[in-house]
Order: structure tokens, then C-alpha cells, then sequence
């Protein structure tokens, strides 16, 4: 992923946020660790505490960072199940997909739903206690006349790969 954000860096367009060295150090460390110092990162990226302040204020003033979450173990609360359910919605419910993938993503078990471009409309990620509870999920909350197809697909192990 740091490719990517230190080629937006490079090749910033008109309402995009250019970002040098410093700053993509900065993403790097927080993607590590969201809850590191202030003083730490200063130490890690090799400038003062109050530079990193400055820096860390002007990624979250310009939207680039949009907030700080926790990296929950749903395997630890139960949630033993993971999966990625892809959806096609009936051409006819194509007006409704934001308002579909919205009442999805407010249903209990679905971790996020992306809208997607290519053959399939919708991906859900989906944790549960078990197949029957993920079975179930799939019968009960997407058995909609809106939907015209679902496949699911396990999740057997997740990688994480910071910047």
C-alpha cells in the first residue's frame, strides 16, 4: 500500500493532497500502530514533536486521515466465522443500491459492505459464530426480491500489509 501512497504523492492532481516523505512515514507509522505518542512518532519519522503535531493536525484537517479504529479478534468474541458475501441486485432494484447496501451494512454480523463495479454489485463481510449462523444470515437478511444473486465466500485467514 505505501506504493500507491507515495505515488499519489508524487503525481498529486488538482484537489488531491501532496504528500512528501514525512508525511507518508507518518501513514506508515499509524497504520502500525494508531495509538502511538506523539513523542514516538517524532522519534520514528526523525523530526521534532511539534512538527509531527503540525503534520498529524494537517492530515486530519485535509481529510486524508479520517479517523483512528481498533483492530478487533472477532475469532476472541466467538465470531469463529468469516466471510465475504458478493451480491448481484436485480436491474430493476439498480436505483435502490446505495439504500440497499446501507439496510445491509445496518445488520447485525456484517463488518463492512462495499459497492463494487464488474459482474457483481455488492460485497458484504460477514462474521458469525458458525456456518449455521452464517447459513442463516445469508437465507434470512438476503432472500430479497431486490437481490437477484448471492455466492459467499470463506475467509480463512486475513494478511495485513501497512503502507
Amino acid at each position: 500500500m505505501i506504493n500507491a501512497i507515495e505515488q499519489a504523492a508524487v503525481a498529486a492532481r488538482p484537489n488531491h493532497v501532496r504528500l512528501d516523505d514525512v508525511d507518508t512515514a507518518i501513514l506508515r507509522e499509524l497504520i502500525r500502530d494508531a495509538r502511538i505518542p506523539n513523542n514516538a512518532l517524532a522519534e520514528k519519522v526523525g523530526v521534532a514533536p511539534s512538527t509531527a503535531l503540525a503534520r498529524m493536525r494537517a492530515l486530519r484537517e485535509s481529510g486524508v486521515v479520517k479517523g483512528f479504529h481498533a483492530d478487533i479478534d472477532l475469532e476472541k468474541l466467538g465470531l469463529e466465522i468469516s466471510a465475504m458475501v458478493s451480491i448481484v441486485v436485480h436491474s430493476r432494484a439498480r436505483n435502490r443500491m446505495t439504500d440497499i447496501a446501507e439496510q445491509i451494512s445496518r445488520l447485525d454480523s456484517v463488518q463492512r459492505v462495499f459497492l463494487m463495479s464488474g459482474d457483481r454489485d455488492l460485497l458484504v463481510h460477514v462474521s458469525c459464530e458458525s456456518p449455521a449462523r452464517l447459513r442463516d444470515f445469508v437465507s434470512t437478511h438476503l432472500n430479497d426480491p431486490a437481490i437477484a444473486n448471492t455466492q459467499t465466500n470463506l475467509i480463512f485467514s486475513e494478511l495485513h500489509q501497512p503502507l
